[in-house]
């Protein structure tokens, strides 16, 4: 028996040329563009055969005749029992003119090729698409009655499907497939499609709670999914069962479940938390479509809009899809599958297969540089305070992966020796020195930069002071505050505007601004530390705000305690739990990565929190840990004795908080 199939390297295509395998002295030929020779071998290796039983046939679906030669006609000749038209674009997002292109003039094409070549069944592809967006239940004998056409998509399987009832010469039996999802049995799939816009969502729900925490959801119209191995095995059989010629057949689960529900079984397969609490999607239908398109055409409302959608890694118009209102009867179908076995799984029981697929080979993530290397190699990274602890640390990272580092601090013998060790490691690190609490040096500095080295793409502002003195020890000592803010804030904000003209100008750049843990948690003794990097952070959210559409990004570092040459006064940091620099280090080429608005741990997120909601008891607890510890050795002028035992204790409940 000899087979003529049009789409047959795509995902459902290549399996039904599998199946038709299966059936003995089979013969099948498949139209190819110019540009896929070099799929054929993982096709031949996928089909387990060569040329001889499954033969490339070069063309092109959108030209007369599909573009094929004479000579490949010849070889055809007038044998094919069976002609599968499944090439079309099935992509909601796709533009008009090319959905009109491939999925009704190529149609047109196909059919008349197909009479050409004499084929005795003519099967199409179609999708429960084809039906609009009708209200209450679409038959298989229906096809005018559809309605809601207005999306391209829609509209041009509803006009491919036309044609072959009005045109074509062939016998002919029309598939209406519902949204195909992976493999029931292995959960292979080839592309983000249909639910799976939504398993980024629930990847990031899984990450922010645990699983046992009820979530909000969104409750919608009734979501049709069959496994593309029943549609394979269903086309199969119903295309060689006799007497069926003129017939659709739907190709649907008979019992389709929810939007919410559907989540919910992915969530579960995700091990996320499930939407307990879901807002019926439906009540967005009472809003008349000439005011939602109104609101929709003013500039802010459109880009919040497209920014959520983004954000949740969802297509634009997902929500209008959301209240489909269509449900589809298969009556003929079940009748013509009866006895064979071939149904409709439960999404239940092979929904973890799917996710497992997903999470594994087409998470969006898996595709994204996410090394170090990938983000800076070859980009010049400016890291203020380079010459010791986490900006050192950090730099040594960065040459590594071939960044160009630069690094300004104040110390020109500290410079010096950072520069010997990092070409005693076959490294280079540009050093200046400048007191970047000096507005003058700075914009000095910046400019010798540039000239030297070109544009930043990295800049982190690093550098900093910190004093521990409690505000009653410091009444005479006001200078302490104008200096910490001078470096601390200043000094960062002049850096950083020196250098963003040429960030925006080619909307490509990131500025990490190193803060600190007591932002969070008020930490006492730090009043002038924390206010001039609580300043930066304020500094930090407006700058983000205004360079969000200018390729521009910015990140805050809520650094908890390190272990550094800044706090080495404070004796009692001795016996403290601390990060390294190297751990530093590690937070702050995390973030060069993946660009977060803010990085900090958990401990100071609960320390913010707490402060938001019980202001109080926030005090009162870190009143506590200020009374428990008394001040530093610079302060008292001695050293610090050996942490009693509710000092150490509190040290190990709130590692990285300043005392």
């Amino acid at each position: 028996m000899q087979y003529f199939i049009t789409g047959a390297t795509g995902f459902i295509g290549k399996r039904l040329v599998a199946k038709l395998l299966e059936r003995e002295g089979s013969r099948i030929f498949f139209l190819i563009l110019p540009g896929e020779r070099e799929r054929l071998p993982a096709l031949y290796d996928y089909w387990g055969c060569d040329e001889t039983r499954v033969t490339p046939v070069v063309g092109d679906l959108t030209q007369e005749q599909l573009g094929i030669s004479a000579t490949d006609r010849r070889k055809i000749g007038k044998r094919t029992t069976h002609f599968f038209h499944l090439a079309a674009i099935y992509d909601l997002n796709a533009d008009a003119a090319s959905q009109l292109k491939v999925n009704v003039q190529g149609t047109r094409h196909t059919v008349r090729f197909a009479e050409a070549i004499g084929a005795r069944h003519f099967h199409l592809f179609s999708s429960i698409a084809a039906a609009g967006m009708y209200e209450g239940v679409f038959r298989e004998d229906m096809f005018d009655q559809a309605e809601g056409l207005d999306h391209p998509y829609f509209k041009t399987k509803h006009d491919s499907e036309a044609i072959v009832r009005r045109e074509c010469q062939v016998p002919w039996r029309i598939y209406r497939p519902a949204i195909v999802v992976g493999d029931s049995r292995t959960g292979e799939m080839d592309k983000i499609d249909g639910p799976y816009y939504f398993f980024k969502l629930i990847q990031k729900l899984r990450a922010l709670l645990p699983p046992w925490m009820p979530a909000i959801g969104v409750e919608g119209g009734r979501i049709n999914l069959v496994p593309v191995d029943f549609v394979v095995d269903a086309v199969d059989h119903i295309a060689h069962l006799k007497g069926e010629d003129g017939k659709c057949f739907q190709l649907v689960d008979p019992q389709p479940r929810r939007v919410g529900d559907v989540l919910n079984i992915f969530a579960r397969a995700g091990h996320a938390p499930q939407m307990s609490l879901r807002f019926n999607a439906a009540l967005l239908g009472f809003v008349p479509s000439y005011l939602r398109k109104a609101l929709l055409a003013l500039t802010p409302v459109r880009r919040i809009r497209n920014a959520m959608m983004k954000e949740l890694g969802l297509p634009p118009d997902i929500m209008r899809f959301v209240n489909y209102p269509t449900r589809f009867d298969n009556r003929e179908t079940q009748r013509a599958l009866k006895g064979t076995g071939i149904a409709v799984p439960a999404l239940e029981d092979y929904a973890w297969r799917l996710w497992d697929y997903w999470e594994r080979h087409l998470d969006p993530d898996l595709f994204i540089d996410r090394s170090l290397r990938g983000r800076v190699d070859g980009k010049v990274v400016v890291v203020t305070g380079g010459s010791s602890g986490i900006g050192k640390a950090l730099a040594l990272r960065l040459a590594e992966v071939g960044a160009v580092v630069v690094t300004v601090a104040r110390g020109k013998d500290a410079l010096d020796e950072a520069v010997r060790e990092f070409a005693a490691r076959g490294l280079k690190l540009h050093a200046y020195e400048a007191d970047l609490a000096d507005m003058a040096q700075v914009e000095a500095v910046a400019q010798r930069i540039r000239d030297a080295h070109g544009p930043v793409s990295v800049l982190v502002n690093n550098a900093g002071r910190s004093i521990r003195r409690a505000i009653e020890n410091s009444y005479d000592r006001f200078h302490d505050y104008e200096r910490t803010m001078q470096l601390n804030y200043f000094g960062a904000v002049r850096l950083s505007m020196s250098l963003l003209p040429d960030m925006s100008a080619r909307h490509d750049g990131h500025i990490i601004n190193i803060s600190s843990i007591g932002v969070l948690t008020n930490a006492p003794r730090f009043s002038a530390y924390v206010a001039s990097k609580a300043a930066l952070d304020a500094w930090t959210r407006c700058a983000a705000s205004e360079f969000t559409d200018r390729g521009v990004f910015f990140t805050t570092i809520n650094m908890p305690l390190v272990k550094t040459p800044m706090i080495a006064p404070t004796k009692l940091y001795d016996q403290v739990p601390t990060l390294t620099p190297e751990d530093a280090a590690s937070m702050v080429c995390e973030a060069i990565v993946h660009r977060p608005t803010r990085v900090t741990t958990r401990l100071g997120v609960t320390g913010q929190v707490l402060y938001a909601l019980v202001p109080r008891v926030a005090q009162v607890i870190m009143n506590t840990s200020f009374r428990m510890f008394g001040e530093s050795g610079a302060a008292r002028h001695d050293d610090h004795a050996e942490p009693t035992k509710d000092q150490a204790t509190l040290q190990q409940w709130l590692r990285g908080i300043y005392f």
